[in-house]
């Protein structure tokens, strides 16, 4: 009997200093990284709300109210102050500015633009190809990558400081004691080691960082956003496949303003105020000055794509049948798919390299360990 109460508190010990903990890191970890995938869906919700209010002929405004007297909690806190706004007599627009982020800052700043317009419905579609959802072998990768950084790598470097600071001081003080020559490569080894850590650390701090903005979403990023500098913006025009997603919203809105029939330099301000992209913008006024100056719209956009591509699509887009959000469907997609394809591609390279920096570090400190307990057994042996 004494056995199993000896089994059985070993199992609750073992259940409370692992499992429990375990588990709520593991619920933790999910947690947050499904709230980029609420966000999204949150978003979507409410673009099937204003498509089924706008298909009925009723009014926005009441449409949001009687979603937000059912009390459901799906849509989050956030759209209840949507909804809180509207009560107080503000327009779709102005609540949306109010509460910048309930939607993602492109589909904030096309509905808002659709309402200058007069024709919301016009714009759902641009607004939905915004919000495509990357692959699951992209988003599998992306918390893969996540879940080594928030477990391997701190681990891997707190083991090595550990054993740079306390392990491996005594095995030299040994090898002195007993007058061993300690081999170059292990000399070597271990004056390159706090280089390498301090490396991963700061690579560490990165990804951390970057962590938190995939996290964190548009609410955090706009801490570090300045109007004057918009670093935020230019960073994610750097990044490839954000600027052809980017690229992507901007082409899509026009297509839609132009399909609706607003002249092209409101057309092509309203598109760049639809990206939520500082840098973009200021693209858009390159191109209207252009068009004020009489050139045509496709040599026009020229200002907004360095490579010229987004020239040839639209040009072939004017001779197309259809409307212009028709055509250029097609390029969309493409731009969709390279993106998608950058994106993995970057996210494998980052989490490989970190795993094979996390290895050469440990089988570096391996090697110069073994070679050190190698000297140190000779010297004994040859004590004795």
């Amino acid at each position: 009997m004494s056995d199993f109460f000896i089994i059985l508190g070993g199992l609750l010990v073992y259940a409370v200093v692992f499992l429990l903990p375990g588990g709520a890191f593991s619920f933790l970890l999910h947690f947050l990284l499904s709230l980029p995938m609420q966000r999204r869906d949150r978003a979507r919700f409410f673009l099937d709300l204003l498509e089924t209010a706008l298909e009925r002929g009723q009014p926005i405004e009441q449409a949001i109210l009687s979603a937000a007297a059912s009390r459901d909690r799906v849509m989050g806190v956030r759209f209840f102050m949507v909804a809180a706004h509207l009560e107080d007599g503000a327009r779709l627009g102005e609540a949306l500015e109010k509460v910048p982020t309930f939607l993602p800052p492109p589909v904030n700043a096309m509905l808002r633009a659709g309402e200058k317009l007069g024709d919301l419905k016009k714009i759902l579609p641009a607004c939905r190809e915004v919000l495509r959802v990357a692959p699951d072998t992209l988003r599998a990768t992306t918390h893969y990558m996540v879940a080594i950084l928030l477990l391997f790598a701190p681990v891997c470097v707190w083991l090595i400081s550990m054993l740079m600071l306390f392990v491996v001081p005594k095995f030299k003080d040994v090898a002195a004691g007993m007058g061993v020559q300690i081999w170059p490569v292990t000399s070597f080894v271990f004056a390159i080691v706090p280089y390498l850590v301090r490396f991963e650390v700061v690579l560490f701090l990165a990804l951390v960082a970057a962590t938190l903005v995939f996290i964190g979403g548009p609410g955090f990023v706009r801490w570090f956003q300045f109007r004057s500098v918009p670093v935020v913006d230019l960073l994610t025009w750097r990044i490839p496949w954000k600027r052809k997603k980017l690229l992507r919203a901007f082409s899509a809105m026009l297509a839609v303003l132009l399909d609706g029939g607003v002249p092209e330099a409101e057309a092509v301000r309203l598109a760049g105020e639809s990206t939520a992209n500082e840098i973009c913008r200021r693209r858009a006024r390159r191109v209207t000055d252009a068009l004020s100056r009489g050139e045509k719209l496709d040599d026009a956009v020229r200002a907004f794509d360095d490579t010229g591509e987004f020239h040839w699509r639209l040009a072939n887009a004017v001779h197309a049948r259809g409307g212009f959000l028709a055509a250029l469907r097609g390029w969309h997609a493409a731009l969709d798919a390279k993106a998608f394809q950058q994106e993995e591609v970057a996210t494998h390279a980052i989490t490989s390299g970190l795993v094979i920096l996390n290895g050469v570090v440990v089988g570096l400190v391996a090697i110069a360990m073994f070679g050190l307990l190698v000297m140190v057994l000779k010297g004994v042996l040859a004590a004795t």
